[in-house]
């Protein structure tokens, strides 16, 4: 892996952590993904994710990814373009909790606030088991006055500056 790719060594000792946390066998492709979600800041689709996360092929990030969600370490959201992102799940976050979804950049991000407080009256013998709670609008970076193409380029450059780093 690149040193200029490679995740931080507290990431990677925290996703070690994790991944032990759940008796699983710890290998480089599990930790160098799972470090990549415990240091963004905001969900990531799969291409980002592979390009952080450097040197792992797209087949493996995409099996490490399946086992990170069905292992409850990380959690997947579905966005409005039909793009799965991926976030850590942190332990203080049940399942449930809600995210906001920018219209303009795209940008996912958790919210502490729990979306299974919504209960809808569901027809009788139907139980709920999972209710999922996007809401969508305009992140604080573009703002009401920003186009969406300004928006748009605005997060590619942001987007470009971090992968660089």
């Amino acid at each position: 892996m690149p040193s200029s790719t490679r995740p931080a060594a507290a990431p990677r000792a925290a996703a070690t952590g994790l991944i032990r946390s759940v008796s699983a066998r710890v290998t480089a492709p599990r930790v160098a993904v799972l470090a990549v979600l415990l240091q963004a800041r905001r969900a990531l689709t799969h291409g980002e994710i592979e390009r952080r996360a450097g040197g792992i092929d797209r087949v493996t990030v995409y099996r490490v990814l399946d086992w990170l969600t069905q292992s409850g370490i990380a959690h997947r959201i579905s966005g409005v373009d039909r793009v799965w992102r991926f976030t850590a799940a942190a332990p203080h976050r049940a399942d449930g909790h809600a995210h906001f979804q920018c219209n303009c950049c795209g940008a996912v991000i958790c919210l502490d606030q729990r979306a299974d407080r919504y209960r809808m009256r569901l027809p009788a013998g139907y139980r709920q088991e999972q209710v999922e709670l996007t809401i969508h609008g305009r992140c604080v970076n573009c703002g009401p006055a920003v186009t969406k193409q300004r928006a748009q380029r605005r997060y590619s450059t942001l987007h470009r500056r971090a992968l660089s780093k």
